[in-house]
Order: structure tokens, then C-alpha cells, then sequence
């Protein structure tokens, strides 16, 4: 049985078939390092985003969106998830809409909705 701080295979083997084999080699063996690396990245980075590659860490914070678009930038293909919380089910969509600059923190998106 693997511990917490394991994974078994890798993410990409739940995807289908056609799918899966389009999941670059880098981006599987940066998932996999995560994994060798996962119990001593805790104590700096758990309840964090992180993109990992290269055995190392590339960009982290508290935002899915930015860290992911910030790792993606490297084009080192890295795995990107929340540390401590990776078996959490987690979607990233993308969308493109409006935003209210001014909102504290993270700028909301504005929608016209009508009831």
C-alpha cells in the first residue's frame, strides 16, 4: 500500500486512451518526481499551488490560475497541483470575460444576468 506522500501510476492513466498518449513524456516525468520529492516539499509549500519541474519548484502561490500560467511560461511542461491536496478533485476552465479592477484581492468577473 502506498503512503500519503506516494502516488502509483500516474494521472494521465485515468484519461482515455487517446487522450493519454497526446500527455507529453516531460510532463510525466515531472509528475513523477513531484511525487519522489512530495514529503520534503510539505514543510515550505502544503495548502499551496506549485508548479514542479526539473525536480525543483518554479512557481508557487495561493491562485490555480496564476501559478499555472506562471509555470506554463517555463515551457518546461511542469506538473502543477496544490500540495497536500492532490487527490482533491480540482477544474480549471477557461473563459474570458470582463473584469472589475477594483475589487480587493482578485479582480470578479462582471456578468450581466437577468432573473
Amino acid at each position: 500500500m502506498a503512503s500519503l506522500g506516494q502516488q502509483t501510476g500516474s494521472l494521465s492513466d485515468g484519461l482515455p486512451p487517446e487522450i493519454a498518449k497526446r500527455v507529453h513524456p516531460d510532463w510525466r516525468k515531472n509528475e513523477a518526481d513531484y511525487w519522489a520529492h512530495r514529503d520534503n516539499l510539505l514543510a515550505n509549500y502544503r495548502d499551496q499551488w506549485i508548479g514542479f519541474a526539473d525536480g525543483k519548484v518554479i512557481a508557487s502561490g495561493k491562485s490555480p490560475v496564476e501559478v499555472f500560467h506562471s509555470a506554463q511560461t517555463s515551457g518546461r511542461r511542469p506538473f502543477t497541483t496544490c500540495v497536500g491536496h492532490e487527490h482533491e478533485p480540482n477544474r480549471m476552465r477557461r473563459s474570458t470575460f470582463s473584469y472589475d479592477q477594483s475589487y480587493p484581492n482578485e479582480p470578479l468577473p462582471i456578468v450581466t444576468v437577468e432573473f
